[in-house]
């Protein structure tokens, strides 16, 4: 009789995950000017020149509500759902 671990399941769940976001990354990297802009990943400062905003200003957006992705320390932004985001909400100034 076997018995389902659900530790162990959700392990392999978050390192799936994982492995996704990291191929996603290294795929964003080695091709700077994918053919589909909108599915590339943006650093923190891509994102804030893009915006033609500061940094500061780009996290005072952050904790408004825009959406943003992190992996480990690192922050990152797709920039269709940046846009998007900003064409439907209104941020707080």
């Amino acid at each position: 009789m076997q018995i389902f671990n659900s530790e162990a399941f959700l392990d392999c769940i978050q390192d799936v995950v994982r492995k996704e976001i990291r191929q996603a990354l290294n795929d964003a990297r080695q091709d700077p000017h994918p053919k589909d802009d909108k599915d590339r990943l943006l650093t923190k400062k891509e994102m804030a020149e893009e915006l033609n905003v500061s940094l500061v200003t780009l996290t005072e957006w952050m904790k408004q509500g825009l959406p943003f992705l992190r992996l480990n320390k690192r922050v990152y932004f797709k920039r269709n759902e940046v846009i998007n985001s900003m064409t439907h909400n209104r941020l707080k100034k």
